[in-house]
């Protein structure tokens, strides 16, 4: 928090909120690259908020990477935290990873039946809660897609294979909580410039399409922060290094955490972890962070 020493205070990345007894707080962030992130103050956030469950995307690293740098972030605790990490075939890419206090009963890799192409992209992982029941948790990365390039095309075939997955898991798993950087604003609400964005990927009428299918009647998932947010404009979670977004607040919510209808009813509080000024941004993306109260 801030003080009279510095504009921003001792320790600028902290966040003070304190969790309440009971609950499990979950958070996501892509972090544009964990070595860039951990070196501009990741690790003074991730001390502050005494999160349980971490989902990192845009890893862009292998797994003796993730683990050295995890362990120093996660020192503060004293706790040897557990990571199930997938890196992208494509060196510098993608790269999804779950992190957590406790460790999974099991861990899975890939989106559905496999999709190499797509390496780097899902991983899942399972918890066992105090009723007995299990939690499963997906760490997500969609593809940032581009109009009329291959990489839409990916990106649109990414989004299908989320179609048919993501019921399957719910008819198959007690609790799902799918979370990431979904690359998708689904409605107005979603995008600062929404009316400028129609055309491009990120807002096109295709891709919010399947968005209401996953939380709708087929997919059955809740976007829990938009729940507990209701009908106002973002909170953001993205803002591009570019002019003045950042500063104006001309942002994206293109992170998610969408969970099944029994789980989002335990959820009770979110919040977006937006940095205090432009300079102190450890990411381009700004972390969701949200509570649960967990059987």
């Amino acid at each position: 928090m801030p003080d009279e020493t510095t504009p921003f205070g001792e320790f600028p990345h902290r966040v003070v909120d304190p969790k309440p007894e009971g609950l499990t707080r979950v958070a996501s962030v892509n972090v544009n690259g964990i070595r860039a992130a951990h070196r501009k103050g990741m690790g003074e956030w991730l001390a502050s908020r005494d999160v349980d469950i971490l989902a990192l995307q845009e890893v862009r690293a292998d797994e003796s990477i993730v683990t050295k740098l995890i362990g120093e972030m996660t020192e503060p605790t004293g706790v040897a935290w557990h990571i199930h990490e997938e890196e992208a075939a494509q060196k510098g890419r993608a790269g999804v990873a779950i992190v957590s206090r406790t460790e999974p009963t099991e861990v899975r890799s890939g989106i559905g039946d496999g999709h190499p192409e797509d390496q780097g992209r899902w991983v899942e992982a399972d918890f066992t809660l105090g009723d007995g029941s299990t939690l499963t948790v997906v760490s997500v990365y969609v593809h940032s897609g581009e109009v009329g390039s291959v990489k839409q095309e990916h990106k649109m075939r990414f989004l299908e294979y989320m179609r048919h997955h993501l019921p399957q898991l719910a008819r198959t798993k007690d609790h799902v909580l799918v979370v990431g950087d979904l690359n998708v604003g689904h409605t107005e609400l979603d995008i600062k410039n929404w009316k400028g964005n129609v055309k491009n990927s990120g807002f096109l009428p295709e891709e919010r399409a399947y968005f209401d299918g996953y939380f709708g009647d087929e997919g059955g998932y809740v976007d829990v922060a938009r729940t507990l947010a209701g009908p106002v404009e973002g909170p953001y979670t993205w803002w591009s290094y570019r002019g003045k977004a950042f500063d104006n607040d001309t942002g994206w919510r293109i992170d998610y955490q969408m969970a099944t209808p029994a789980l989002a009813e335990m959820a009770e509080k979110s919040a977006v972890d937006r940095a205090l000024d432009y300079s102190l941004r450890w990411s381009d993306h700004a972390p969701l962070v949200v509570d649960y109260r967990l059987p």
